[in-house]
């Protein structure tokens, strides 16, 4: 059964089950469905003519996956990075880079709101606003984190 952006399955809301992160001053959930591991940074292969948003490539499990670097991808700089959150969505992996993973919390459809008008160009990679301990949580967008580290797309600017 398919889920739609908050959570619904089939007709019902549910709640999005997300791992919080911390990226610069930034708290952002990913849905939890599309988190297959958190590991500290192993070593990271730099390739050259990458956007800036792509740290290089990493060994993981056997296999190159694609590092992305989240302070680049939501605060336009480069962030510290103590941990890689493994994404999975499909057969695609991708691994966000991030300050610190604070946690897991189920975000009831209630607590969950679509982006105002004037962040219309954020919804790239945001998929949604919440508050978390009186603070704004973003929920990002898994699907499209993995689509900008394809080939096809890693040459390309992020919109």
């Amino acid at each position: 059964m398919s889920r739609g952006p908050f959570g619904e399955e089939g007709g019902t809301l549910t709640s999005l089950h997300s791992l919080i992160c911390r990226v610069g001053e930034r708290t952002c959930a990913l849905p939890i469905e599309h988190v297959r591991e958190v590991m500290r940074p192993p070593g990271i292969e730099r390739v050259a003519s990458a956007p800036a948003y792509l740290l290089g490539l990493a060994v993981i499990r056997g296999e190159n996956v694609p590092v992305l670097d989240a302070g680049w991808l939501l605060e336009g700089k480069a962030g510290a990075v103590t941990r890689l959150v493994v994404l999975r969505v499909a057969e695609r992996r991708v691994a966000l880079a991030v300050a610190s993973v604070v946690g897991t919390r189920a975000l009831e459809p209630a607590e969950l709101e679509g982006l105002p008008p004037l962040l219309a160009g954020a919804r790239e990679l945001v998929r949604a606003l919440a508050v978390l301990d009186g603070g704004l949580l973003q929920v990002l967008e898994s699907a499209r984190l993995i689509e900008l580290a394809e080939p096809s797309r890693a040459g390309a600017a992020l919109p």
